[in-house]
């Protein structure tokens, strides 16, 4: 039997196991297996046959031998010092791949360059508005304190976010299988930088909130292709340390934003130019994204991606690129394609569609939960109410418009510095536990700063305000600011995972939208304490959701989360809520009590386990 025609049957398999009997978790875990590694499994021989069917199908007979060794090297990464077939100097290269992560090409690291860039044109995109709000208003006749003008005021702001949330995010799918991941990548950030000089040339508030819904187009996509353009051409030992980079980036862009409005809003008004100020503020974030642009097809397009256009010789030369010696980009090249062919049939084989998958299986509507519950979170924490009104909320606490614009940049600052432990607590920590320790202190410092407008001098008031913001924006950087996309990026099996990443971004962008729209109105309606109080308010409610219904990603394999996820969500909850009580007794009381994890855990068990522990304590 040849090789296409056992993949053919193991994946059918798969797919009626998939569809057929979604409870059978060890079924459901052969699909895993198949999907996690290919090769695993296969004998020396079997490999040769399937090299040799490979290398001719695809036309890179030329490096079959090399295609051969990477083969058997893929099989069991971490066994290469046992392949005979390796020569000592192929095994040094293996070494160092895995001694020295970091040591990669410039052009590996000059195309994560350019990926932080783009998420530097989101992020100033998401801020410049910041500084606009305190002029453009007045121009267009919606400055007053009405309902009407308020609501008006959110709408141009939020407009965006709206776009991305009805729309512009699932475009990513289309846009990324027609045109490639840098395809992608140009066209919307060609759509962001044409968003920014069209806003900076309006005569009216309805025509700025156009422009600012088309500048949607080249925000939703592109949130969801940077980070999977990074994750695929980067090595797996720090795929997650450069997929990180999007976050950290967009915190820069957000400084950056802030940094735009404190230089241009003293500029005067020119002969038939009237808010130049704010114009120019709107303007600069097209800067990045010409960069962007001129600089994005003298990058090696993705591999994978070449890879499921069956473009085999081009996918070979990008990785020669992004990889040190052929050897390693031998191995990319040959697991990838596997995985990819594995991915095909199962796809081919599937009896109903990805949505349906979505809400039908149990395991992946607890998943859908997780991630929506982290992407609302990421917005209701409070963080892009503050980024898009914070020169506002320094005016209402009676500062000048210098002042105001520099406490943005300070709060601008803090958050990018913040979001490098990140780098480090992610993988450390856990992504759960960030949140778990994060979130009490968003919770509290959205409170100081709330009172802070009940201080009657200027100077307490101001001190208050922006300790309570700073503090907040220090505890936002290494929580709630990476957490959601790198969590929602695991929680999904791969068989959804591609749309499940579009329903997360939207979810976001949704609640991005929310706030931005009626912020300004719950300052006026509520006052500033109010407002910030609502945040304050949501962060201890998001503590209990994530402590219940998002349970921990870190070190865990595919085969292990989908354990995970296939538990109840009653089970989850309880094991969560237990939770406090076992931290209290091991770090407060400093017993030494033992707790199994989520895939162990059992109620009845566990009760029965904490008698007999506290019997022996006693």
């Amino acid at each position: 039997m040849g090789s296409d025609e056992k993949l053919r049957r193991s994946t059918s398999h798969a797919s009626e196991t998939v569809v057929g009997d979604v409870t059978d978790i060890q079924k459901q875990k052969e699909v895993d297996a198949l999907l996690s590694n290919p090769l695993a499994g296969k004998t020396d021989d079997q490999l040769e046959r399937d090299v040799d069917e490979w290398v001719e199908r695809t036309g890179l007979e030329d490096i079959r031998e090399l295609v051969f060794k990477a083969a058997l090297i893929a099989r069991d990464r971490d066994n290469f010092e046992q392949l005979p077939q390796l020569t000592e100097e192929d095994k040094a290269i293996m070494r160092m791949e895995k001694e020295h992560p970091y040591r990669q090409t410039k052009t590996l690291y000059s195309t994560v360059f350019l990926c932080s860039m783009a998420a530097v044109v989101q992020g100033m995109d998401e801020t410049v508005i910041n500084g606009a709000n305190l002029f453009y208003p007045e121009q267009f006749g919606i400055g007053s304190e009405s309902t009407h003008d308020t609501i008006l005021l959110g709408l141009v702001a939020s407009a965006p976010y709206l776009c991305s949330a009805v729309f512009s995010c699932w475009l990513t799918y289309p846009l990324n299988k027609y045109f490639g991941r840098r395809g992608a990548i140009f066209i919307t950030t060609f759509c962001a930088g044409v968003g920014c000089i069209w806003g900076a040339v309006v005569n009216s508030w309805w025509h700025l909130f156009i422009s600012r819904l088309f500048l949607g187009i080249g925000i939703g996509p592109k949130s969801a292709t940077v980070p999977v353009f990074a994750a695929e051409i980067a090595p797996a030992r720090i795929r997650g340390f450069l997929a990180m980079q999007w976050q950290t980036w967009t915190a820069f862009g957000i400084c950056l934003g802030t940094v735009s409005s404190l230089i241009f809003q003293k500029v005067p008004d020119k002969p038939g130019i009237t808010g130049l100020n704010w114009r120019l503020m709107l303007g600069s974030a097209c800067l990045p994204a010409v960069f962007v642009c001129a600089q994005v097809f003298f990058c090696p397009e993705s591999p994978r991606w070449l890879l499921g256009k069956q473009r085999h010789r081009k996918a070979w030369e990008s990785l020669l690129k992004f990889r040190r010696t052929p050897l390693q980009a031998a191995v990319d090249l040959y697991y990838t394609s596997k995985c990819i062919e594995v991915e095909e049939e199962l796809s081919r084989n599937r009896k109903r569609s990805r949505v349906v998958e979505m809400v039908a299986v149990p395991r992946n509507r607890r998943a859908v939960l997780a991630s929506t519950v982290v992407m609302f979170m990421q917005q209701f924490c409070g963080i892009n109410a503050i980024a898009y009104y914070s020169s506002t909320i320094f005016i209402n606490a009676g500062q000048s418009v210098t002042t105001s614009l520099l406490g943005s940049f300070g709060y601008g600052l803090i958050n990018w510095v913040f979001s490098f432990p990140a780098f480090i607590s992610i993988d450390r920590w856990g992504r759960r536990s960030l949140l778990l320790f994060t979130l009490p202190f968003l919770s509290i410092f959205m409170f100081v700063a709330g009172a802070g407008f009940y201080v009657d001098s200027n100077n307490g008031q101001l001190a208050l305000v922006t300790t309570g913001i700073y503090i907040f924006a220090a505890f936002y950087g290494p929580g709630a600011g990476p957490v959601p996309f790198t969590y929602s990026a695991e929680v999904y099996p791969l068989q959804v995972r591609e749309i499940g990443m579009a329903w997360a971004t939207a979810v976001t962008w949704l609640f991005n939208f929310i706030n931005a729209l009626v912020f300004p109105l719950q300052i006026r309606q509520w006052t500033s304490f109010g407002a910030f109080a609502w945040f304050g308010g949501w962060n201890l409610v998001l503590w209990f959701l994530v402590l219940m219904f998002c349970p921990e990603t870190k070190g865990f394999t595919l085969e292990e989360l989908d354990d995970v996820f296939s538990m109840s969500t009653a089970r989850q909850a309880r094991y969560g809520l237990q939770s406090p009580a076992y931290w209290f007794r091991r770090y407060i009381l400093r017993q030494k009590v033992h707790r199994v994890g989520l895939q162990h855990f059992h109620p009845s068990e566990e009760k029965d386990k904490a008698e007999v522990q506290h019997r022996e304590l006693v």
